[in-house]
């Protein structure tokens, strides 16, 4: 096995996207195909380490671990070599997310499904969209365009086209496919020829991959009362599945722009309103901004600043259900910064009339050490 460089065998530098490193396979693989080489044992040398490179660099789990650990199937220490299933094993952990069955299936392949492939179900596809507060609330239709994966049309998902049986063009006619998971180095049976090493002509169009790369434009939908988190379903919109599995589905990811008045948590809205202290005193009728137009808001008298009042179903339309959250209105005493010599007058009248001390119980409750008052300058 060859000790070259994995990114150096596909030409490709170590900050290739997956999309670089599958058109420099898909290039080197038809330059050097046993088919197109027949007799020729360095192309058939070239293809296997071809193969080898991109079945790591192709996989985001295989490739993090070769990017931080520098691994290579022939190189990993204390090799041993398993005559009877042609595995060779380093040492393995299984994450919670996974079981020994699934390590037995990637293995060996589907139990008890001799020359039959298991339908795989294609992975979701995420794409976020721009949202503004008021499209979000009422809802709106979006396009977006989608760069997926869809079944082949020229070999319907099976990655051969019908003609004469030649060397596989997956394997390049060992029967079996190198491929690591974390640090165990194994050689598997390949599934495109079952092993067999030969297999029908690759198909011209998907060069064996069974889905080509696709961008679709899609109106979608989006629901009233979205917000920022939430994900919107198209069903079928996803990755293509492989061997005749169902395809995965798209998700429509709002990121909703922040509103300079209202305030969303989950269905309710907030929002603060100044009022006068003449309000406030003897209480008054005020408009107040909802998502939906005005509404009226009744101050009764000796509102306090900072006193919060409830606008029944005048928040955001909920996706549970045909219902609204409710608006929370904050209000905030707004004092005159300037009065005349008259208003000072009616305010000290005021004050006589009503001899309100409310730092009284704050005295209280604080247990001063001192009887006597005495001055203390605020900090600057």
């Amino acid at each position: 096995m060859t000790r070259r460089d994995y990114y150096e065998i596909l030409g490709v530098t170590r900050r290739a996207t997956r999309a670089e490193i599958t058109r420099a396979y898909k290039r080197l693989a038809r330059r050097y195909h046993p088919e197109l080489n027949p007799g020729d044992e360095e192309a058939r040398r070239r293809f296997e380490e071809i193969a080898e490179a991109y079945e790591v660099l192709s996989d985001p789990k295989k490739r993090a671990l070769y990017d931080r650990y520098g691994w290579r199937r022939d190189e990993m220490p204390e090799a041993r070599e398993k005559k009877t299933t042609d595995i060779i094993f380093e040492g393995f952990d299984f994450n919670a997310e996974e079981s020994f069955g699934d390590f037995l299936e990637e293995l060996f392949g589907p139990f008890e499904q001799k020359r039959a492939r298991a339908p795989q179900r294609g992975a979701d596809v995420e794409v976020p969209v721009a949202l503004s507060f008021e499209q979000a609330l009422r809802g709106t239709t979006v396009v977006v365009t989608v760069a997926r994966s869809q079944t082949c049309p020229r070999c319907e998902g099976r990655g051969e086209i019908e003609g004469p049986v030649g060397t596989c063009f997956r394997c390049g006619g060992t029967g079996r496919r190198p491929t690591a998971r974390g640090p165990l180095r194994l050689s598997v049976r390949c599934q495109q020829c079952e092993g067999t090493g030969r297999s029908a002509p690759i198909c011209p169009i998907c060069h064996g991959e069974t889905r080509i790369p696709v961008q679709e434009s899609l109106e979608v939908k989006i629901p009233a009362g979205v917000d920022t988190g939430s994900r919107v379903r198209v069903e079928g919109k996803g990755e293509a599945g492989l061997y005749g599995g169902p395809p995965g589905d798209l998700y429509i990811v709002p990121n909703v722009q922040a509103h300079p008045f209202f305030v969303r948590k989950g269905d309710n809205i907030y929002c603060t309103v100044p009022i006068t202290i003449t309000e406030a005193i003897l209480g008054a009728k005020i408009e107040v901004p909802t998502l939906w137009g005005k509404a009226m808001l009744r101050i009764p008298p000796g509102t306090q600043s900072g006193q919060i009042f409830r606008l029944r179903e005048q928040g955001a339309p909920s996706l549970r259900g045909d219902v609204r959250g409710d608006q929370y209105v904050e209000v905030k005493v707004v004092i005159p910064r300037l009065i005349d010599q008259r208003s000072r007058e009616l305010m000290r009248e005021f004050e006589r009339l009503n001899p309100e001390n409310p730092r009284a119980e704050l005295m209280h409750l604080a247990g001063l050490l001192a009887e006597e008052p005495h001055e203390a300058e605020a900090p600057h």
